[in-house]
């Protein structure tokens, strides 16, 4: 299969970027931290540079993987719809199992849940547009 890796790159640009915003202070940062139950003193502990890094390699991987199920020219439509379908109902619903089992709480499942169905349909968007 051809590889788009142009696209491939700008979407999990794209689908990063989506997350900087989502658990930044200006959306869900606060209510994320107080439903995981860490401060803002416990982010500060850790490597963030080595953090971040590693957070993109899994994007980018999932980003390639992403657009290898959509194919080389799966058109703007069928991305994105399929970006919303990966996010919500693999990513979202597998993590929903997940928190179910481990006692967490529906808003925590909205917030993260809801960052996997808007990257993946961002990400469905750019590798459709570039496709």
């Amino acid at each position: 299969m051809e590889i788009n890796w142009l696209a491939v790159i700008v979407a999990a640009i794209a689908s990063f970027l989506v997350g900087a915003v989502w658990y930044s202070p200006l959306l869900f940062a606060k209510a994320w931290q107080r439903e995981i139950g860490i401060t803002d003193t416990d982010l500060a502990k850790g490597n963030f540079g080595r953090i971040l890094a590693s957070a993109f390699v899994l994007t980018l991987l999932s980003t390639l993987v992403f657009h290898m199920f959509l194919g080389p020219s799966p058109g703007v439509q069928f991305a994105v719809g399929a970006g919303f379908a990966a996010g919500l109902f693999w990513v979202a619903f597998g993590k929903g199992v997940d928190y179910l089992f481990e006692r967490r709480s529906l808003r925590h499942f909205l917030i993260n849940g809801g960052h996997h169905t808007v990257a993946y349909t961002v990400m469905g968007l750019v590798l459709g547009l570039m496709g």
